[in-house]
């Protein structure tokens, strides 16, 4: 299971370790290294959310995420993503950009992040909408049952997470925007502008693939408009399997994209404290992010979400912490270190939680057999 799961990303890792050692030398090699510690460290509560939601598909659609997905991931987020904000900040084309970045490389890493405050306003108020809808929702289990029980009470208002996101993007306009770090200075506008695109692109992504998720939970979709599931059973009944295919999973495959685009920021942003080459930060956060899709494939085949029921609590936690994180790092330097560390705790905190609860209600049962087949083409 491990190898089956983990052995592209051992591969790549070899490779990538190798190709760093011949192009740039040992101090190379230790660069990409480092840069895909971070990323695994940075991500790790990435792979839990991306489980949660890869579970709905089929073994299709995952692979898609695995194949496709992971080429978006390295050479878009990590390779194009800082190039092309450099063009659209500086106002110079893709190609300009491009040889800044091979030829002037401490001028590249100054406009990319002279961008980190609409880069760090889109990504923050995203992540946060994912983190207040998940804890304004009524749940079958509570992890800190305290604020929970009462937050998925005041959670039947409508639209409740679009307004408590635009106060705190208000908020930060008139808080850290105006003093942006680097030198920017007054970042208002350019934030409230970022964190409404934000917001825009979760209530559409999100909106469309949920629309499509509940026709297919209600049977309202049909075969012909290529937008119904994929059924694999292994006996009957308890026993089928259904993953989302066609357009549900097209735009939950695109919902995941944008997530992990929004992960990817901070690696990126934090990848200029190590090194400012374009090609050891794609190599390097590339290996991590391969990692990261694996370990999300993992915790589907082996039905952890299932078994580990608070493990989905601390990762939407440690989203809603990095969400707020990144909004204040518009103004304030913070460690990417602490930033990694506060996802790992959560998720081991709700983790701990979770071998406790299944200690006191005997062992966790064998992952779904639903997960189970649905992964199984992996």
């Amino acid at each position: 299971m491990l190898l089956k799961t983990f052995g592209w990303s051992f591969a790549i890792t070899v490779l990538g370790l190798g190709l760093a050692g011949v192009l740039w030398g040992w101090q190379g090699l230790a660069i990409v290294g480092i840069l895909s510690i971070l990323e695994i460290s940075l991500s790790f509560d990435n792979a839990v959310i991306n489980a949660g939601i890869l579970r709905k598909m089929n073994a299709f659609w995952q692979k898609i995420f695995l194949t496709v997905g992971i080429l978006i991931a390295v050479f878009g987020m990590r390779l194009v993503f800082p190039v092309v904000i450099v063009a659209i900040t500086a106002k110079m084309g893709p190609i300009e950009a491009v040889q800044l970045a091979i030829n002037n490389k401490a001028h590249y890493e100054e406009l990319v992040t002279s961008a980190h405050p609409a880069i760090a306003a889109f990504g923050g108020i995203f992540l946060l909408m994912i983190f207040l809808d998940f804890i304004f929702e009524d749940r079958d289990y509570t992890w800190l049952s305290w604020i929970e029980k009462p937050l998925a009470r005041i959670g039947k208002l409508d639209t409740l997470s679009v307004v408590v996101a635009l106060v705190v993007l208000l908020v930060s306009a008139v808080t850290v925007a105006p003093h942006a770090a680097h030198g920017a200075g007054d970042k208002t506008t350019t934030v409230l502008l970022a964190g409404i695109a934000g917001l825009v692109t979760y209530l559409v992504v999100g909106g469309i693939s949920g629309y499509f998720e509940g026709r297919l939970e209600d049977g309202e979709e049909d075969g012909e408009d290529g937008a119904g599931a994929a059924v694999q059973k292994k006996g009957s009944g308890a026993g089928a399997a259904v993953g989302l295919a066609g357009k549900a999973a097209f735009f939950m495959f695109l919902y995941l994209e944008v997530i992990d685009a929004s992960f990817s920021f901070d690696g990126v942003i934090g990848a200029f404290a190590i090194t400012n080459d374009i090609f050891e930060m794609a190599l390097g956060l590339g290996i991590g992010a391969m990692y990261i899709r694996s370990l999300t494939v993992f915790l589907v085949r082996k039905g952890t979400l299932d078994d580990y029921v608070y493990l989905e609590h601390g990762a939407h936690y440690a989203i809603g912490a990095l969400g707020v994180i990144l909004l204040v790092t518009i103004r304030y330097e913070i460690n990417e270190v602490i930033t990694g560390l506060v996802g790992v705790v959560l998720i081991a905190l709700s983790f701990g939680s979770s071998v406790l609860r299944n200690r006191r209600e005997g062992k966790p049962g064998e992952a779904s057999s639903a997960q189970s087949e649905v992964s199984s083409g992996v």
